[in-house]
């Protein structure tokens, strides 16, 4: 099986913890050179620091806010001058909890910026290059709300569904130049996200966050929260020359939760 990116520049969103930087580590260690993404520069300075070099790669970061989409195509801009970019990783921290008919329309639009537009903007710099390579791959960790949608969290699982239609769309436009564009659907991970809703879950409830953290585990098949490296193999995975017929799909890693094909 041909996993090897040596050569190939992998571009890492949210980057600094969690499954974004597990995927960064997963990628360097199949010998891509990652580029992180997050908005606080000493993490990222840190988090590259920490990073593999099993092919002498030389790691970078850039420094990014996605609450502005206009500084975010500004930095991916200057980025893509001078670096072609394989490999796109579009991950950022989900909305706060909380019922759909209770939400702003604000929320929804700071959700829709933050997500399918920069996420957009990010695609439109990366794929000029992958087209030239003919080789690119476009993987957009979501959440598994794609397939059902979780209960409380309305805004979430709203934009969530708008970036995976999105996605489909796009594997469509860009499989004939040799660009995939998949989704990884992460269920319950540990993760800052996951404890945050756990707190949030046991507040509204009035029970204790083990309560509530081992009512979500009952749900898994598996009887475990999912460790960020496990959801990251799947992200390296579908980066890779391996994956190159895998295309246009969604896979969840949620250790069987998920009540649907």
């Amino acid at each position: 099986m041909d996993l090897n990116l040596s050569g190939k520049n992998a571009l890492v969103c949210g980057s600094t913890q969690g499954i974004g930087k597990a995927s960064a580590v997963e990628l360097a260690l199949l010998g891509a050179s990652v580029i992180l993404l997050a908005r606080d520069e000493e993490k990222l300075k840190a988090a590259a620091t920490e990073l593999p070099t099993p092919e002498n790669q030389k790691h970078k970061y850039v420094v990014a806010d996605f609450n502005f989409p206009e500084k975010v195509k500004s930095e991916i801009e200057k980025l893509v001058a001078q670096n072609d970019i394989h490999i796109l990783v579009n991950n950022t921290g989900g909305p706060p909890a909380g019922q759909a008919i209770d939400s702003k329309t604000e929320d929804f639009l700071s959700a829709i910026n933050a997500h399918l537009i920069c996420s957009q903007i990010l695609v439109q710099a990366c794929v000029p290059a992958m087209k030239k390579n003919k080789y690119g791959r476009i993987i957009n960790i979501i959440s598994t709300s794609v397939k059902i949608p979780i209960k409380g969290l309305g805004v979430s699982n709203t934009v969530r569904g708008a970036m995976a239609s999105w996605s489909k769309t796009l594997s469509l436009e860009l499989a004939p130049f040799g660009i995939t564009v998949n989704n990884v659907l992460p269920g319950s991970t540990k993760t800052g996200r996951i404890e945050s809703l756990i707190q949030t879950r046991a507040k509204k409830s009035g029970k204790t966050e083990n309560e509530i953290r081992q009512e979500m585990i009952d749900e898994i098949p598996a009887g475990r929260m999912a460790e960020a490296s496990e959801v990251a193999s799947v992200v390296a995975f579908l980066s890779s020359p391996a994956a190159g017929y895998v295309n246009g799909v969604s896979v969840p890693v949620d250790g069987g939760r998920t009540g649907s094909l």
